[in-house]
Formats: structure tokens, sequence, C-alpha cells
């Protein structure tokens, strides 16, 4: 059966992963099409994401081309099962499309690590920060949807689901006053409140990091309980760069690791006390000190 509307992210991978085992297999697109009763064109269209895979079909697949790794064979399955349904369809043609992947992507994950630049995370991010990124328009799209939108993919962060969360941010987006010195002070404040959750990590990558950074772009690893299947999202301006490669997988999960080791201890308050900015609660307090004058 062929997918209606544009192929989302999620569609994509399923795809990329059923070529990519093909070819580890050494199979042809019409000999793996032989053994599920499809023709080459149709096995084609399944791996660029365009038409369904039945479940059944996919295990034969799987035992075919030696696919052993249960949870991957569960985690692949579900992502080929989804109906990619989820409560951002009802902002389909209210956002962009890379919008509506990234809550998929999100709302997929069983752990998200983040590491940014410039800007608090969007997970992260106050509703009046938020408006004041998109202050002066965002092209065709609502700037009121948007913030609605972002504010929503929030939920995630509480929602029970026993997710896991890293972000690691650099001090210069601490540091960012665009939005008012009130926002930034309430915005950090913020910081603060979100690092006492079990399961929010919030490192800051300060200024006097001991160590050059490994990557100085921002990126977001999700994982949806099988590392293999993680995707990273790059962010570049005006759209959204996705990878699943094993090797780029590898890489950003190298690089998160590298910058949480010179990143400063994570916020905790009670494990911060007495150690001014030696770490992120100490360095978040010191920000804030100036702005609440």
């Amino acid at each position: 059966m062929g997918y209606k509307g544009p192929i989302s992210q999620r569609q994509r991978r399923f795809g990329e992963e059923l070529q990519r085992l093909r070819a580890a297999a050494g199979l042809s697109a019409p000999e793996a099409g032989a053994l599920v009763g499809m023709k080459g064109p149709a096995v084609s269209h399944t791996e660029a994401g365009r038409i369904t895979l039945n479940p059944e079909r996919l295990e034969v697949w799987l035992d075919a081309y030696g696919c052993t790794d249960l949870t991957y064979r569960k985690v692949l399955a579900e992502m080929g099962r989804s109906t990619g349904k989820g409560w951002w369809s009802n902002f389909d043609s209210k956002v962009p499309d890379l919008s509506l992947d990234l809550a998929e992507l999100e709302d997929r994950a069983t752990r998200l690590d983040n590491y940014e630049t410039l800007y608090i995370p969007g997970l992260l991010q106050l509703p009046q920060y938020t408006e004041a990124i998109y202050d002066g328009g965002s092209g065709k799209w609502d700037t009121a949807t948007q913030i609605e939108f972002r504010i929503a993919r929030q939920q995630i962060l509480t929602d029970g689901q026993q997710r896991e969360f890293h972000f690691v941010i650099h001090e210069a987006a601490l540091r960012m006053l665009f939005p008012g010195v009130e926002v930034m002070r309430a915005q950090l404040e913020h910081l603060l409140d979100m690092g006492e959750h079990p399961n929010v990590t919030i490192q800051i990558l300060p200024f006097a990091a001991p160590s050059k950074p490994s990557h100085s772009g921002t990126f977001l690893l999700c994982d949806p309980g099988c590392v293999d299947l993680a995707t990273i999202v790059l962010d570049v301006p005006g759209r959204a760069e996705h990878s699943g490669t094993p090797e780029n997988i590898v890489a950003y999960r190298r690089k998160f690791q590298q910058l949480s080791e010179i990143a400063l201890p994570a916020v905790d308050a009670t494990a911060a006390r007495g150690r001014n900015s030696q770490s992120s609660w100490g360095l978040l307090q010191h920000l804030l000190y100036p702005l609440q004058l």
C-alpha cells in the first residue's frame, strides 16, 4: 500500500534500514522481492519509504538478511508498523514538515542527547523565549502556532514515559540577552528547575573549558530504544539534516560523550552548594545574579 502525502523521516529511515540490511546480505532487489512475492520495483519503492511493508514480509526479510538482534528487530518493526499519527498530527500543514518529523522522532525516543551552542534547547524554552526567537515572523508560518507547537513538544519531559534527556548547553547561549533581561532571568531559573527532574541532565559547557570541544555545531541524537536505529538531527539554516548511518551514529555518540566530559557537572542544587561556578548549577546561579539586580 502506498503512502499518501509527504514521506516522513520515520518512513525514509525505515526504508534506508531495509536497503542497508539487504545490501549487507548481498541480495539484489529482485532476489529480496522473490522471498516475499514482490517485484523488484516494489522492493525499491519500499526501501524509498513510498509504500508500506506488512510485518510478515519484514520478518522474512530480517531472517534472510541474517538479522538476529531481537531488540533491533522489535524497534524496526515498531518503526514500520507506526501510523505516524500523534498529537503533532493536529499541526499538519500549520508548521513545517521538519517540525512534524522532529516531534515524531522525539516521541518515539527513549533517550535524547542534545548539544546547543547559541540557543536554549527547544524542549527547555519558556514561551517568552521562543517568542523572542520568532520575533519578526517566520515566513509563511504563523508565529503563535509555532510557539504553541514548541510548548506541546515539551510535554514529553514529564509524560511519565521513562525517557532520559541529556542536554549540553554552551555558556554562550546563557549570555544571550535578545529576549530581554526579564525573560532570560526566568529562562535561567527554568533551567535550574528542570535540572532537578530525575530524568533530565543539564550540563553547561563553559568558556573556560579546559580542552577544545570536539564539535562546534548543534545536534540532537534520538535513540528509540535501539542505538543502531538512532537518528542524528543536524540543525541547518532553514532545514534539518538527518542521518542514521552506523558510522555517524558512532561518531556523534562519541562527540556527545566528549562534550559531556569537558562540560561542568550537571545541575544538582544539593551537590553544588558551596562550589561557586565549578558546576553547571553554580554557573547558572552566577549568571543569574546580575539579572536579578
